[in-house]
């Protein structure tokens, strides 16, 4: 019996970029602008900028079922847009800080099972 091994290809790896514009104007809409942002962070996203979060998925498949749970959480007169790039289409990615800023995400560690 052969066992198969995948590897893990920079070609397969997926990055999540979710932007979004959410209505602010009365107390609700802030309370439910609030809420998605806090359900991105639950859901494994970081923040890059204001209304932009990133979140690193390890197979096409998983990237898909993270958008369609973020699809629900859309608030009423919410805009988001994901955006998929391949982890080699993401090393390309060219990033621009003041001198007091921290860096671009970097990718999550291996992680260890014992």
């Amino acid at each position: 019996m052969s066992v198969r091994y995948s590897k893990l290809s920079g070609y397969r790896i997926m990055w999540i970029w979710a932007l979004f514009d959410l209505p602010v104007q009365t107390p609700g809409e802030r309370k439910r602008a609030i809420r998605f942002r806090k359900d991105l962070l639950d859901t494994g996203f970081e923040m890059v900028q204001f209304s932009v979060y990133a979140k690193y998925c390890a197979s096409k498949e998983r990237a898909e079922a993270v958008s369609s749970q973020i699809g629900q959480l859309v608030p009423e007169r919410g805009k988001v847009d994901l955006l998929f790039f391949t982890d080699k289409q993401f090393e390309l990615t060219q990033s621009f800080r003041g001198p007091n800023q921290s860096n671009l995400l970097e990718k999550p560690g291996q992680l260890a099972l014992f």
